[in-house]
């Protein structure tokens, strides 16, 4: 069995390394990861330049490039199509990928483009930020990934897991979500660099949207989140209603 791992924090990231190590004890493992911290990179390609490769150990490949374009060197480039990866995981990610910021995330981009390419694939992340306990992350992604392995998931679908830290007591358990609602305030900082020009920093402090069975919820009372996610993101019941409107050319 073959696991292609990739991420946006980097090849050097902490929870990469925790995680290949988990999962090098039932399979064979595969690296292959940005040169640098690609965070909020989603689900764009590197189309204007080269990318460079950079073998730095046994099976383990950086790419001074997108995750998507990491996902995509390791199928076309490094395995030459010749040998298909059994399971995509993506992580494991420093900091929470839920809500809305899932379309941002280059970590559940990468899952996407395993979905996209007929690999069962699962996007990690650490709702905790500091002192994160990866090993407790890697352990539960080792078994999880072995359940979707033998029971398969549907076409286009990857599974986007977020986990807190263990509580004093352990995890509560999983809790099967949907994507939450983030809220940014002062989204954009503008301010005067010393030739006095404008610039601007997209930032923001973040709030949640609070409901039943969400991504956001599950982790605040202490559970895994597991959402599945779609890689079809048409509107079905709006398409119909917006076929009844008789545009005409």
């Amino acid at each position: 069995m073959l696991a292609l791992l990739t991420n946006d924090d980097g090849y050097e990231a902490e929870g990469l390394l925790k995680l290949a190590r988990e999962m090098a004890k039932v399979c064979d493992v595969l690296v292959v990861a940005p040169l640098v911290d690609q965070s909020g990179s989603g689900h764009s390609l590197t189309l204007q330049r080269p990318l460079r490769i950079n073998k730095v150990g046994s099976n383990f490949y950086s790419v001074d490039g997108t995750p998507t374009d990491a996902v995509m060197v390791a199928m076309y480039g490094i395995l030459e199509n010749k040998r298909k990866p059994d399971i995509l995981i993506s992580g494991i990610n420093r900091g929470p990928n839920m809500g809305d910021d899932v379309t941002y995330s280059g970590t559940v981009s990468a899952a996407f483009e395993g979905a996209i390419l007929g690999i069962p694939s699962i996007a990690v992340s650490s709702v905790a930020t500091d002192e994160i306990d990866y090993a407790a992350i890697a352990r539960f992604t080792r078994k999880l990934a072995k359940r979707v392995l033998e029971n398969g998931l549907p076409g286009f679908t990857l599974l986007n897991v977020n986990m807190p830290n263990p509580p004093k007591n352990g995890y509560r358990g999983v809790q099967i979500t949907r994507l939450g609602k983030r809220v940014y305030r002062d989204i954009v900082v503008e301010n005067i660099d010393p030739r006095g020009k404008k610039y601007y920093w997209i930032a923001g402090e973040p709030d949640w949207q609070e409901f039943d069975q969400s991504d956001y919820s599950a982790t605040k009372a202490g559970y895994v989140s597991i959402t599945p996610l779609k890689m079809d993101m048409t509107d079905y019941t709006f398409r119909d209603e917006l076929a009844s409107w008789n545009l005409k050319t």
